[in-house]
């Protein structure tokens, strides 16, 4: 895992008032997943989905998610 790459989760995540705790249930998987991923580390795509599912998202609004990927 690779530390830097920007995404937009935290903020996509606080504008639907959802806490990392919330959205990592919703998502199904644990906080700490949560956290690095908002750090920037890398991930899986199964991951990105969940979380770009989560958020009450499509997968095509994967860009405003996760621009750089």
């Amino acid at each position: 895992m690779s530390p830097g790459k920007k995404n937009n989760v935290r903020r996509l995540r606080e504008e639907v008032l959802t806490s990392k705790a919330e959205l990592a249930r919703k998502a199904g998987l644990s906080a700490l997943t949560i956290d690095r991923v908002e750090s920037g580390m890398d991930c899986r795509m199964d991951t990105k989905r969940k979380i770009i599912l989560a958020l009450g998202l499509k997968l095509t609004d994967r860009d405003k998610v996760f621009p750089d990927n």
